[in-house]
């Protein structure tokens, strides 16, 4: 029995991540900087009349939601931000491999001695 309750919480953990990834792919959250602010702008208008829905559901009365943080955010910019970190990451990493390998020799080298 505890190898069935196991296997299905795997189940259903990994039943919400696939739906997490396909709604944040339906949203447009996967795609292009400029499809990610696009995602992020609809969330913002779309966030207070679902909380005062919400709220009303459950029964509680709020009479004044605080407005929506504005962020100073650009997608687009990050976004590249991380491809030009990336790729010069991948373009120093043969040297510092080098460098690595080279240090690591002279210290089972070291050891040896």
């Amino acid at each position: 029995t505890v190898v069935a309750f196991d296997s299905f919480r795997f189940v259903i953990k990994g039943s919400l991540a696939g739906a997490a990834v396909y709604v944040a792919y339906d949203q447009g959250l996967l795609g292009s900087g400029t499809q990610g602010a696009e995602a992020l702008k609809k969330a913002q208008a779309a966030l207070p009349p679902a909380i005062q829905e919400w709220t009303s559901y459950i029964g509680w009365e709020v009479r004044a939601l605080p407005p929506t943080p504005k962020f100073d955010f650009s997608p687009t910019d990050s976004w590249n931000k991380g491809v030009q970190t990336v790729m010069s990451a991948l373009s120093v990493a043969p040297t510092r491999a080098c460098e690595y390998t080279v240090e690591g020799w002279k210290y089972v080298k070291d050891l040896v001695k």
